[in-house]
């Protein structure tokens, strides 16, 4: 996850999310392009990148702040 200047998030999966971190800043990312900087607030290693696709959809089905900003102070996500 990368959080906003402007408090909000930004979530994503990547092989690489250092990587992927200077991608957006540096503006290379249609999408995000226009609301840099970021930083990084949470990684999460999983399996398989397909594992963690499927984390970041539900991730993104949640819309809510609060449930996120808990994953960031527990430093997890919760499989239940």
């Amino acid at each position: 996850m990368e959080r906003l200047d402007s408090d909000e998030y930004y979530i994503g999966s990547a092989c690489n999310p250092k990587y992927r971190l200077i991608q957006h800043n540096n503006g290379n990312v249609k999408a995000t392009k226009n609301k840099k900087p970021y930083k990084l607030v949470f990684t999460q290693g999983f399996n398989s990148l397909d594992a963690a696709k499927k984390v970041e959809r539900k991730l993104k089905g949640w819309k809510r702040k609060d449930f996120i900003k808990k994953i960031i102070e527990d430093g997890k996500i919760r499989s239940n």
